[in-house]
């Protein structure tokens, strides 16, 4: 897949039918599981009066979710892609509905949505890898950047439309719409979607190993392989610290004496996201757009310098705008890890840049959260921003890529990790060269 390839648009990608099933899908889904973690998260406060739980309730979903990534992602593989999103959408209406439905004791409900919380990667996984099937090429990297700002919109629409039906309806039937959100989305997938069969046979990765073995050894091989654990990092590290810096805007306008302010902050932020996203993805050639990586996470750090001046809320926006642009960088990336993957472990390699992903950007939250302990906090987000430059410095063979062959399309090619029998996949297969250091 060259770097060199058509150019594809926003409409062409649009007028592929199954790439708008999953869009619609995608759409239903963020909108309900937005509105399930706030309503559960007010009738839990209802419940007990305590902020605490009722924080515990908003993330606990959460939580659980890296130890389906570590333990359970070979599955994505081996089931068929459709089957999977189907189930997982059916899972979160039956979550819903005992919810909404039963008057279960705090502990219980706590309990069932944690439990729920881990086979999420499966599912997040098998709607990730199924992407490359549908849209091929150019059009696969903008279909990526469409369900990046479409999940930030959703999750800005979530919270707003989420807020108005608790009001109207109290958490209670809230939790129902979701489940009926949910049986939309299955809906959708289940007659729209073409059923694909699963990537590698049960043969292919060892019918003896069972799924957690499979997952950790397959884990162990991605992050063996150079090219991979090198993207799987320049994906992970500067959103850390990014994201740890965007925990601390709430307490440093509220201790401004701007508390309304965190909100606008927040939104500008999602709405810089979505700009870079788009600018880059619908004026940016493919090569260009391969060229940028490097410069771009340098964005997500260098704006947030200007913290350390205790800036007001507009010039505070704009900062926080024009770092979260800089999240573009990850265009850049999509295509090649896409070919530095194996075919029989794409599913399971997508769940784990995920699951990686949002493990990476809690420990930055809470890393910044403790460093705001220590040092005011505009200060915090500053030094935030430190260290989103020198993680990016340290990464930039891994950002910049090898432009010479890559992007002519000519990488040469090397034996991969030992994903066949004890593994996921055989032979040689086609993978960026050695970053240089």
């Amino acid at each position: 897949m060259a770097a060199n390839q058509e150019r594809s648009t926003f409409r062409a990608c649009f007028a592929v039918a199954e790439f708008r099933v999953l869009f619609g899908s995608q759409l239903l889904l963020v909108l309900g599981d937005t509105v399930k973690m706030l309503a559960f998260s007010v009738l839990v406060f209802a419940r007990t009066g305590s902020p605490g739980l009722a924080a515990l309730a908003y993330m606990i979903g959460f939580l659980p979710q890296v130890a389906g990534g570590m333990l359970l992602l070979s599955l994505a593989d081996r089931w068929r892609p459709r089957t999977l999103m189907v189930a997982g959408d059916l899972l979160r209406v039956a979550t819903c509905l005992v919810l909404g439905l039963g008057d279960l004791p705090i502990g219980f409900m706590l309990a069932l949505v944690f439990a729920a919380g881990v086979p999420t990667p499966l599912f997040s996984a098998a709607r990730s890898a199924v992407l490359p099937d549908v849209l091929a090429g150019d059009a696969y990297v903008l279909g990526r950047a469409v369900f990046t700002t479409t999940s930030a919109g959703a999750q800005v629409a979530g919270l707003a439309v989420g807020g108005g039906l608790l009001a109207v309806t109290g958490p209670h039937r809230a939790l129902l719409i979701t489940a009926a959100l949910s049986l939309g989305s299955a809906a959708l997938t289940r007659f729209g979607l073409r059923d694909r069969p699963a990537r590698a046979s049960l043969s292919a990765l060892n019918h003896r190993a069972g799924a957690v073995r499979t997952t950790l050894r397959v884990n162990r091989a991605l992050l063996a392989d150079r090219a991979v654990r090198g993207l799987l990092l320049a994906g992970w590290l500067p959103p850390m610290l990014s994201v740890g810096a965007e925990a601390v805007y709430v307490p440093y306008l509220t201790g401004e004496g701007s508390a309304w302010g965190a909100g606008v902050v927040l939104a500008a932020a999602a709405a810089g996201m979505g700009a870079g996203e788009f600018a880059v993805g619908r004026f940016a050639p493919p090569a260009v757009r391969e060229r940028l990586p490097f410069a771009l996470a340098l964005l997500l750090g260098v704006p947030l310098l200007g913290f350390a001046v205790r800036p007001g809320v507009a010039v505070a926006a704009a900062l926080a705008a024009l770092a979260a642009a800089g999240l573009a960088y990850n265009l850049g990336l999509q295509r090649r890890f896409l070919d530095a993957v194996p075919e029989a472990a794409r599913g399971q390699a997508f769940g784990l840049q995920t699951s990686g992903l949002m493990t990476a950007q809690a420990l930055g939250a809470a890393a910044a959260g403790a460093l705001a302990e220590l040092v005011p906090a505009h200060l915090a987000i500053a030094l935030s921003g430190c260290g989103v430059i020198a993680v990016v410095l340290a990464l930039r063979g891994d950002l910049r890529g090898d432009l010479r062959g890559d992007l002519r399309g000519d990488r040469p090619r090397r034996v991969s990790p030992p994903y066949g029998p004890g593994g996921a996949g055989e032979g040689a297969r086609p993978s960026p060269a050695e970053p240089a250091a």
